[in-house]
């Protein structure tokens, strides 16, 4: 009997010794990956520049052409004010790849902030859906849920989200910010016609924990921010629709 026990100890003494190792390492990748994406963030900031504010709304020159050299599936900048989301976006070949793979494409637990590999950011997408991991310490889409504080929608500044692209600067208004149980039917990207877009962008504006007072029309074209919530059973959701441009 007490050899067994001295070899039932040792096993649970190496299946300890494992689990620490084991546990170790994913803290030491994390905060690595943390930290590279961090300091991509940084360099990536020169390509970002700020002009000064000559009217309500921020204007930004943005190098496009510099970002692509260096990732060419760069398709945007997006900014959420008084949250820390504030990154450059790409779009993968799938909904997959940034999950695990960084700016420079170098694998990573934190991915970076991707759309959906459906839109076109041509201007005829109805829905841009734009996904980030909801990481511990703030980065990516971790900040999202931000938008779910009284705080934060009684600001009126935040209800105006920033999507630049190729094109130009767009502005999206919010008009619905929630909690959802895991589901395929926020980030739907085709639409059979305006009815059932009308329809679908109904269902998330009653949907949403605050009223924006936000009047929607079949001809709208939205944004749609989506990250992980509770272990991954849930999502934080932010929709917001394009305002008319000029």
């Amino acid at each position: 009997m007490k050899k067994i026990k001295k070899i039932i100890l040792f096993i649970l003494i190496i299946i300890c010794l494992f689990v620490m190792v084991v546990s170790l390492y994913k803290i030491i990748n994390w905060k690595q990956s943390n930290d590279e994406n961090q300091t991509t963030k940084e360099e990536l900031k020169k390509y970002i520049i700020e002009e000064p504010k000559e009217t309500e709304v921020k204007k930004y020159n943005i190098d496009f052409d510099k970002l692509k050299e260096q990732n060419s599936d760069t398709v945007a900048y997006l900014k959420v004010n008084n949250t820390k989301i504030d990154y450059i976006v790409v779009k993968g070949k799938n909904n997959s790849y940034y999950l695990n793979h960084n700016f420079d494409k170098k694998v990573n637990v934190a991915g970076w902030v991707f759309s959906d590999y459906h839109n076109k950011f041509d201007g005829t997408d109805k829905n841009i859906v734009i996904f980030g991991h909801n990481m511990k310490n703030g980065s990516m889409f971790g900040t999202l849920k931000y938008v779910l504080k009284s705080e934060w929608f009684d600001n009126k500044d935040n209800h105006i989200i920033l999507l630049a692209d190729e094109h130009g600067e767009h502005y999206y208004q919010v008009f619905s910010t929630y909690i959802i149980n895991v589901e395929d039917y926020y980030i739907n990207t085709i639409f059979k016609n305006d009815d059932e877009f009308y329809k679908f962008i109904n269902v998330l504006k009653n949907r949403s924990k605050y009223n924006y007072n936000v009047e929607l029309e079949k001809s709208d074209k939205i944004l749609t921010l989506s990250t992980c919530s509770s272990a991954g059973k849930k999502r934080v959701v932010l929709h917001a629709k394009l305002l008319k441009e000029d």
